[in-house]
């Protein structure tokens, strides 16, 4: 990248001022955090004789996270003053650019992009060990978001309206980079264009491939030693040695990529059963339960699986059980592998998957039709790790078909849920069923932690597997008994499933309601639980089953059953992240929280502070970490409410959370006591405000002070209790006479809400 130098630089007297300091650069970095954004910006402007602006999300907030807006204002600024400036964010999409590109001021300014478009593994690496982070997205839910952004993103062109695009594929392409542009000096320029571009129509970065990209047959199948192995792509350790004149590496590595994958499949084919092609092998892909979040013992955990597949290996006849893992030298598949080889179980039935457990089709070329997920007790996005990327994968969908089964789930337990056929993980990926799975909470820093306690811990994780496995062994004993037109139709390959009318789901007769009850049967390990016994697992001592919700002992939750979020349900969460997309419903916009008018008030005043943090749906999920965000939250609504008793004296407001809110998103209610709405419409819109389903923030913030979370009860009952006024506490039959008695009402409100600042009033005078 060579630097033109203006050969007239010294004709002072035909030269204006503006033109002697040459044209202002604006580099629009892109790249996925942990890309090198930050030390790409750091390093030119460390040596460079050009001034140069970073500006930055992270920071551009008196060092504290801020707006786009912001960004586009400084930068503006900037350029205006005639500095060079770094737009330093990940700007993965065209939409992200483009108000950027429109700060070039009709071609004063020369607009560029640096893609860092470095492997996905790298990036991730370096965000989950960095520490002090600006933007505090450090450790493990890095991991998650980095994959995420970079499935989303979209490549820059040069019809976007840069001058000049380069693609950086590695360190020394990004150390080439550094140093054109410490080298341009206040009169250089760059050459316009688009340099290092692979394939301008590559959906996904050759990192990436790398990285998630990975089945190879194991090694030794078929060896006398049987060993299992972890199927994996080899690694292209020197992508430019596969490079020539007229092929892209992209295509050259996709070439290998078929190859390998076409191998392991034949291997497949001829390892179950002569008369079974591998698109018709009923593949279970599982993740290690317990083992990441919930921090339990790799060395115990790899014995019960080993103990476990060994269990039910057998029964699997024409199936198999793939353990699957994101990462490469991953602990828990090493050791899972070594002793599944030392108790010689069947490496044809069982083996291990270095991958994306969402993508292991697309990008890995092994067809999976179930996928078990590690779940949540409360069978809800978010999060992070496999839950969160399952979810996301699935869509909407599996949120929809998960709340028909079962509501929340207990420790142990598994649900199976069929995925609708609209669901991107089902076209795209061939998956035909998720099975949901909890098991033991080792992590002293989340709810429910067995404390340690590895003899309970164990006999849990046994019964995850156990009920895991069972739901597995429904699915097959289902689809044997599907009419063999149905059965051929599910070796489809996951493209042609787009078809509704190949779908096989869709012809199940009168006779086969009951195989497509047993799909969504909730397995637990409860003696206490008796379901439907005409629907009880044959063949294998099974757990009892019972369909629809959970009906265990919620006591055990120490939380309530919760919602899975609908559609409807995401607009907060969506107006918190995307806050740019909502200005006019918005009131402020602040670092840390929104405040917006509640779209469905229960009183004459009811206003939201939204948190913007990403993965707090709701009070359940809020820890002592949070604790300076919940004092925020309070301090912002408190002045709201004194700013609308400045208005109107005679109001009376209330600060709170729901115990189980109805939208997604942590969020405070500022409410006034009138409770004159047209939209408080039945008990439920009462009882929630009035009742302890509403916790005051005052209280939720010491309880989160002395003991790390707040108490969460059981909202049913909360929500049924009988109307009463929430002053004198009288009691009425229904709404409208409920709303009459409180319009007159002048009984003082009950003692304990006038106490520790329960209650907002104005100033006596």
């Amino acid at each position: 990248m060579a630097v033109d130098h203006n050969k007239k630089d010294m004709d002072i007297d035909n030269k204006g001022e503006e033109e002697q300091k040459g044209k202002p650069v604006m580099v629009i970095l892109v790249g996925a955090p942990g890309s090198g954004k930050s030390t790409f910006c750091e390093r030119v402007m460390g040596s460079s004789l050009r001034p140069w602006t970073r500006i930055c999300q992270d920071t551009i907030n008196n060092g504290k996270a801020g707006t786009k807006p912001q960004c586009l204002k400084r930068a503006a600024a900037a350029l205006k003053e005639g500095k060079s400036v770094f737009i330093d964010r990940c700007n993965l999409d065209k939409e992200q650019r483009s108000d950027f590109v429109k700060l070039n001021c009709g071609a004063q300014v020369d607009a560029h992009a640096v893609v860092l478009d470095l492997p996905a593994k790298l990036c991730i690496s370096r965000s989950i060990k960095r520490t002090g982070h600006e933007g505090n997205l450090q450790g493990g839910k890095a991991a998650a978001v980095v994959n995420r952004m970079l499935q989303k993103k979209e490549l820059p062109k040069l019809n976007e309206g840069f001058a000049r695009i380069v693609f950086c594929h590695n360190e020394n392409d990004v150390e080439a980079t550094i140093k054109a542009y410490t080298a341009l000096g206040p009169l250089d320029t760059l050459s316009n264009g688009c340099f290092g571009q692979k394939n301008p129509d590559a959906k996904i970065q050759l990192g990436i491939m790398k990285f998630l990209k990975k089945v190879e047959a194991p090694s030794n199948v078929g060896s006398s030693s049987d060993s299992v192995q972890d199927s994996a792509y080899p690694q292209a350790s020197d992508a430019n040695n596969i490079c020539c004149k007229g092929t892209t590496k992209d295509s050259l590595l996709l070439g290998v990529a078929s190859k390998e994958v076409k191998e392991r499949e034949n291997l497949a084919k001829g390892s179950v059963d002569a008369d079974v092609s591998v698109d018709e092998i009923t593949t279970l892909a599982f993740p290690s339960i317990s083992t990441a979040d919930f921090q339990f013992n790799n060395e115990t955990a790899s014995d019960i699986i080993v103990e476990k597949v060994e269990e039910f290996v057998n029964k699997l006849e024409n199936a198999r059980l793939v353990l699957v893992d994101l990462t490469r030298g991953s602990k828990i598949l090493s050791l899972v592998r070594t002793k599944a080889e030392k108790r010689n179980i069947d490496s044809k039935k069982f083996f291990t998957f270095v991958g994306n457990i969402t993508q292991l089709y697309s990008q890995g070329g092994l067809r999976c039709n179930v996928i078990a997920n590690a779940a949540n007790w409360r069978l809800k996005p978010g999060g992070g790790g496999v839950n969160a990327a399952i979810f996301t994968a699935a869509g909407l969908a599996l949120e929809t078909a998960t709340k028909e089964r079962a509501n929340s789930l207990l420790p142990g337990h598994a649900v199976v849920v069929p995925l609708p056929s609209d669901s991107p993980l089902y076209t795209r990926e061939g998956v035909s069923h998720v099975i949901h799975v909890l098991g033991p909470n080792m992590n002293p820093q989340r709810p429910n932690s067995l404390n340690n306690d590895y003899n309970k811990g164990c006999s849990i994780l046994r019964e995850a597997y156990t009920s895991l496995f069972t739901g597995f062994l429904s699915i097959l004993r289902s689809r044997s008994k599907l009419p063999r037109r149905i059965s051929e139709k599910l070796a489809l390959t996951p493209l042609d499933l787009k078809d509704p009318s190949l779908d096989p789901r869709n012809h199940l007769t009168n006779s086969d309601q009951k195989i497509k009850r047993d799909d969504g049967c909730v397995y637990e390990r409860s003696k206490k639980c008796k379901g439907a016994n005409d629907e009880t697992v044959a063949d294998i001592s099974a757990p009892s089953s019972t369909y629809g919700k959970v009906t265990g002992d919620k006591s055990k939750l120490e939380g309530p059953t919760s919602k899975t979020w609908g559609s409807w349900a995401q607009a907060l969460y969506h107006i918190a992240m995307h806050p740019e997309k909502h200005k006019d419903e918005l009131l402020e916009v602040l670092d840390d929280v929104l405040v917006l008018n509640d779209l469905y008030p229960k009183a004459c005043k009811h206003l939201l502070v939204l948190a913007r943090h990403e993965g707090l749906d709701g009070l359940v999920d809020v820890h002592q970490e949070h604790l300076q965000l919940l004092m925020t939250m309070h301090a912002v609504g408190l002045k709201w409410a004194e700013k609308l008793l400045h208005e109107d004296s005679s109001m009376v407001f209330r600060l709170g959370y729901h115990l189980a809110p109805s939208m997604r998103q942590l969020h405070l209610h500022v409410i006034s006591q009138d409770f004159n709405s047209n939209h408080l419409k039945n008990k439920k819109h009462w009882n929630s405000f009035n009742t302890a389903f509403f916790r005051d923030s005052v209280d939720v913030i010491e309880e989160i002070k002395n003991h790390g979370k707040a108490t969460i009860k059981d909202e049913d009952s909360q929500l049924s209790m009988e109307l009463r006024c929430h002053r004198c506490r009288s009691a009425h039959p229904n709404i409208p006479r409920l709303k009459s008695h409180i319009s007159i009402c002048q009984a003082p409100f009950p003692h304990a809400l006038l106490e520790n600042g329960h209650l907002v009033l104005a100033p006596k005078t």
